[in-house]
């Protein structure tokens, strides 16, 4: 079994795979201040509900876009599953072109999604990730990565309409009736979610028109399945999508180390 963890900067999201199917996943808080130990026991509990054992785990592929938690990871992988993890980033074979003005600067996930969606559709596709910025990557039918667009996630637009305006409450975030708000909250609801879900049409548009083509559109991330049914641009979502480009990036990974073997 392949353990896959996707470190962002509010949340990590685990996955256990068998061959290409996802068995079972999590999601907990980022928090860099947890030792490998706390991470470690709580994933090993999580992991015993669903009748996992650590020694069935035979694999780790890591994307980490928060640097302080990378040690953890490795003592994490050593500690507790007796394996080096496959943590994403220079030199590890991703098999797509990043370009990038520097290649080193794209986040990990985004190259993730990058490449689940190109192994999905095999042509033109943009993948909007809703994290704790919404992205927007732009994958060529060759397979490219050709770049795209961050936008200040929703969560962290919420937090500082209200941590600036002192007249204005913090809301829960639903999806309004209506789009003309009667009271301050619903205003601010109406706001948020249409105001996203303008973002990612009107992006996605002129993605298209830049370059004339019709690229596919696919969602994923915390907050797709909410935001995401309002969207006419988004044909698709998949919350793990970047659970499965860690998978697909470690298999393709594995058969290189096994050819360089073979020829040994």
């Amino acid at each position: 079994m392949l353990l896959t963890i996707d470190i962002g900067n509010t949340n990590i999201v685990l996955g256990v795979y068998e061959g290409k199917r996802l068995l079972t996943h999590w999601r907990l808080l980022t928090e860099p201040g947890r030792t490998a130990d706390e991470y470690g026991a709580l994933i090993l509990h999580l992991a015993s509900i669903k009748g996992i054992r650590c020694d069935e785990i035979h694999a780790i592929a890591v994307s980490c876009v928060v640097p302080p938690m990378l040690s953890m990871v490795q003592e994490l992988g050593q500690g507790y599953f007796g394996v080096n993890p496959l943590v994403l980033g220079p030199g590890v074979k991703t098999g797509m072109p990043i370009l990038y003005d520097s290649p080193k600067e794209v986040g990990t996930d985004r190259i993730c999604n990058g490449v689940a969606a190109y192994e999905r559709y095999h042509d033109w596709c943009i993948v909007v990730d809703f994290g704790t910025a919404t992205t927007f990557d732009f994958i060529s039918k060759k397979g490219e990565y050709l770049g795209g667009a961050i936008a200040p996630g929703l969560m962290i637009s919420l937090e500082a309409l209200f941590q600036r305006a002192s007249k204005l409450p913090r809301i829960e975030i639903v999806k309004p009736k209506e789009v003309v708000g009667k009271n301050p909250v619903h205003s601010i609801q109406s706001g948020i979610f249409y105001g996203y879900v303008g973002l990612v049409d009107g992006i996605v548009q002129r993605i298209h028109k830049e370059h004339r083509v019709r690229a596919r559109v696919i969602a994923t991330g915390g907050l797709a399945p909410f935001i995401a049914p309002e969207c006419s641009a988004i044909e698709e979502v998949d919350e793990f999508l970047t659970l499965d480009g860690l998978r697909i990036i470690y298999e393709r990974n594995s058969v290189q180390e096994l050819k360089k073997k073979t020829q040994e």
